[in-house]
């Protein structure tokens, strides 16, 4: 197999031709042995890391900081815009992608751990058993261990609306390996064996930035108000000259870079803007750091002073200080013990001394005087702090430790605690949230649940329960009663509910009954501040009571009639076919505001005994890209509709429901262009005839065009289980494009809302009329289990040989274990000699650093062996031979400059 691997050699060069010198190199894995980096961004898929290429190349420019990218997935899962490649062949197109759009900032190091990218999914829980947790978190944790970077960079880890659950996931890894790395008891395996050391990164942040600041050349210098005030956050401006790129400002060399994610419909990105004063500031949010920082204000490296750069006036580098409250939640007038932990740098510090500062109306007592700290060793100062008697539940507090010494400057760190109430009562969390709050506590950094609210589903009409969950966050039992209280519109059966005998540390729960009294309030984001019902709920105990907040989503239902006969498919609504409700699916949920005219649509739906029918009408003013029928895949690319079935309505995640794109039409005249299906990111993803055997599409597309009607039949024996006839999860969306370029502008639906796609627990509610009750049966999810691996890219391979890191991010194969010996250029045939220490997977591959020219694969056992590459042409100038060798979970890479 042949696959072209463009590499713009003049933007990013990998490993120049000139290092792959005629003596083999070997990647070892070993710390000393490899390359030393300054900051990893840490991802999901090749492109999460471009919103960050700016900031990345001004450091790299500016400051000479090196920077690598760790990648879990090469992408074969997303969609493609340039070609038909889907799976591998497309994972590795996209990590050529990558590597093109992140040497525009002079990063050239690029880690793909080969984890499966299978699928667009809101879930964490769903990305972690994908992928596996151990070995995600350990591959992780080698490379960091091997690079030794300084800053980490990741994504967003919280379960906040629409966040794709691998980017959670690949963010919350980071956390973990943030502190895994560190630590001598995690993976010790590669310390014992592989020749590892634990490494402390100093900080670690997460993109981007939720508040207001300015814009221009002082955004990174002007006060910026974080929407939650705790947090710190860290701007770059974006406007500075590339003196790279021929003085172009960084804001366009980055539009630049992001153009190189063509299969993802980016080609054609707007350029930037040229003003100064309108170009703003790349901002990253501090989820934790173990060195002092400053004030975020001192310019556009303070995110890496006190870790790459030391700050004016500051400790040197390598100082640690680290603030630890005993706890996370904070009572009125009850002391907290709050340790700041100090290592010592390179060399001894004299005369140290801790202060913590606090806020207004709090106390702290404690002795800072630390002394000498003596070359990396730990030092502690304890303090107690007690906070005032008036405190409000939910708001944070930061607390603020200042080291000085004799001679070596002064610097800060913070921790941040919220205040709670004795009883805390809280609306019950979806699933995936708890699990997630689960890991916060477990790991320490409650501070990322900020951003979620509390949100449950209600259907309009329905009745629901609803569990408040209590935590007795004082020393004392707790007994005491729970109100809740709902807007015009809800009732709730029960005007209270009590609590008795909740011990110090305990959690106990309530529950009520709510109903939506008032069918005509409005559904989905159609409701005030985007669908959201406001919930409070009020908890008394031992003289006080709190108040809390929460979110319920009213979700839209429909009752499906019977058909009297079956409908024929033929993508018109026949007399009597259609008797039911008429769904309106014009409801903008993402993407670009748009006119009836351009997008707008209805949805009419039957049933017979064994299937069910839908026939949708959409008016739409152009008709986006066509795609061929053998691109039947990916719907957010041009105009179709996604149909989601979730049989039970009690999914939490869409590997238990049945999703179809409707495609109206494909290019494939000699068929007449007819319509196409295939399954999307749910139980049994695939091409349509593969995935739903005996499911029926008709089509009718408008000449002129004018919008288009699609007709479906749906066999009940293709769904993922059986149907609850009385709560049937429905969701019908609509994606509009009006460009030629692969790319969609607008999306419309049923049941709407930001990441909805993902979320089958806020899809409307179908009822099936005098449809029989079933047992549940659920199927076995199929994922996709193929992903792009590191020892079959040419890329990979060439920088694994020079930087020393294992493809994959695999445990190294010891050196020696295979060396090449001799290599032979004929007219039409490359020969390589190669000595094995022990069994193991070959692959050769013929590389001219731009297209793989020969390759094989053989499974080898150890002694000498002759591997011949047969060429369809002469041996371009600048080619290699390029190997990668693997025995089960070990990897290694070698490369050699050919002679033609």
């Amino acid at each position: 197999m042949r696959w072209r691997v463009k590499i713009a050699t003049a933007i990013c060069c990998l490993v120049p031709l000139s290092l792959v010198g005629a003596a083999p190199a070997t990647a070892t894995g070993k710390a000393g042995d490899t390359v030393d980096l300054d900051v990893m961004f840490i991802g999901a898929h090749p492109d999460d890391e471009a919103g960050q290429l700016g900031m990345l190349g001004y450091w790299n420019e500016q400051h000479d900081i090196e920077a690598g990218v760790i990648t879990m997935t090469r992408g074969e899962g997303g969609g493609n815009a340039v070609g038909l490649e889907e799976g591998p062949p497309l994972g590795i197109i996209r990590e050529d992608e990558e590597r093109r759009a992140t040497g525009w900032a002079g990063v050239e190091h690029i880690y793909n751990l080969d984890a499966v990218d299978f699928y667009y999914t809101a879930s964490a829980p769903l990305s972690e058993q994908i992928w596996g947790y151990n070995n995600a978190l350990s591959r992780i944790v080698r490379v960091l261990r091997t690079t030794r970077p300084e800053v980490i960079i990741t994504m967003n880890p919280s379960a906040t609306q629409g966040n794709h659950g691998n980017h959670q996931e690949a963010a919350m890894l980071a956390v973990e390996a943030f502190y895994a790395a560190a630590d001598p008891n995690a993976f010790p395996e590669q310390i014992k064996k592989e020749g590892l050391e634990p490494w402390r990164v100093a900080r670690i942040f997460q993109a981007g930035g939720s508040g207001s600041g300015a814009n221009g050349p002082t955004c990174e210098t002007a006060p910026f108000t974080p929407s939650e005030p705790t947090n710190v956050v860290f701007g770059t401006w974006q406007g500075y000259e590339a003196a790279r790129h021929d003085g172009t400002r960084w804001n366009q060399v980055n539009v630049w870079a992001r153009r190189e994610y063509a299969s993802q419909g980016w080609a054609s990105t707007g350029d930037a803007a040229t003003n100064p004063a309108s170009i703003g500031c790349n901002r990253i949010t501090m989820i934790d750091s173990r060195t002092p920082y400053p004030d975020p204000t001192v310019g556009g490296t303070a995110a890496l002073q006190g870790t790459n750069i030391r700050a004016t006036g500051g400790l040197p580098l390598g100082t640690e200080l680290h603030l630890r409250p005993e706890r996370w939640e904070v009572l009125p007038g009850l002391p907290l013990k709050v340790d700041a932990l100090v290592r010592g740098a390179d060399r001894a510090i004299p005369g140290a001394k801790v202060s913590l500062s606090v806020p207004a109306g709090w106390s702290v007592r404690g002795d800072g005087n630390i002394g000498t700290i003596p070359t990396r060793k730990d030092a502690v100062a304890r303090f107690t702090v007690t906070p005032p008697q008036n405190l409000t539940a939910g708001a944070r507090f930061s607390l603020r430790a200042t080291m000085t010494s004799k001679k070596d400057g002064t610097g800060s760190n913070t921790a941040v605690v919220q205040a709670t109430a004795p009883v805390r009562g809280t609306l019950e969390p979806l699933p995936e949230i708890a699990k997630f709050r689960q890991w916060t506590e477990k790991h320490d950094v409650k501070t990322l649940d900020a951003l979620i609210p509390s949100l449950l589903s209600l259907p309009s009409g329905g009745t629901r329960p609803i569990r408040v969950d209590l935590t007795n966050h004082s020393d004392q039992v707790q007994s005491g009663s729970v109100r809740l209280t709902v807007p015009a519109g809800f009732s709730v059966a029960e005007s209270q509910q009590t609590y008795t005998g909740l011990q110090p540390g305990a959690r106990g729960a309530v529950t009520f009954t709510v109903t939506n009294t008032d069918t005509s309030l409005p559904t989905a984001n159609r409701a005030p501040n985007d669908g959201a019902y406001p919930v409070g709920i009020q908890t008394s105990f031992n003289g006080g009571e709190a108040v809390e907040s929460g979110t319920l989503n009213l979700v839209p239902v429909t009752t499906i009639p019977a058909a009297a006969t079956a409908p024929t498919v033929d993508g018109t609504a026949g007399p009597g076919e259609y008797s039911g409700e008429t769904i309106d699916i014009s409801t903008r949920w993402e993407g670009t505001a748009a006119p009836p005219a351009d997008i707008s649509g209805t949805a009419r739906l039957t049933y017979t005994d064994d299937a069910l029918y839908v026939l949708l009408d959409v008016t739409d003013d152009v008709l986006g890209s066509v795609l061929r029928a053998d691109d039947c895949k990916r719907p957010r690319r041009n105009d179709n509709i996604e149909f989601g079935i979730d049989p039970r309505g009690n999914s939490g995640n869409t590997s238990t429901v049945f999703n179809v794109a409707l495609f109206p039409t494909t290019v494939d005249p000699a068929n007449g262009n007819p319509p196409c299906f295939a399954r999307e990111r749910d139980n049994r993803q695939g091409p349509g005839p593969v995935t739903a055997p005996g499911m029926q599409v008709a089509s009718i597309v408008t000449n002129p065009y004018l919008g288009y009607r699609i007709e479906a039949k749906i066999p009940f024996d293709v769904l993922p289980d059986t149907i609850d006839p009385d709560h049937m999860g429905l969701e019908i969306l609509v994606n509009d494009s009006d460009t030629q370029d692969l790319s969609g502008q607008t999306r419309t639906g049923w049941s709407t809302w930001t990441g909805v796609r993902a979320d089958p627990w806020r899809w409307g509610i179908a009822r099936l009329d005098g449809y029989p009750s079933q047992a549940p049966a659920p199927k076995e999810p199929v994922f996709p289990a193929t992903a792009a691996l590191s020892v079959d890219s040419p890329q990979t391979l060439v920088q694994s040989a020079e930087d020393g890191v294992a493809p994959g991010g695999w445990r190294a194969l010891p050196n020696g274990t295979v060396r090449i010996d001799d290599v032979e250029t004929r007219n039409r045939s490359v020969t390589v000699d190669v000595r094995t220490r022990q069994s193991g997977t070959v692959r050769a591959f013929v590389w001219d650093g731009d297209q793989v020219l020969a390759s094989t694969t053989r499974d080898l056992g150890s002694g000498r062996h002759t591997l011949t590459l047969p060429l369809e042409a002469a041996l371009p100038a600048g080619s290699s031979i390029l190997l990668s060798y693997q025995d089960g979970d070990a990897t290694t890479a070698l490369a050699r400059a050919l002679k033609r």
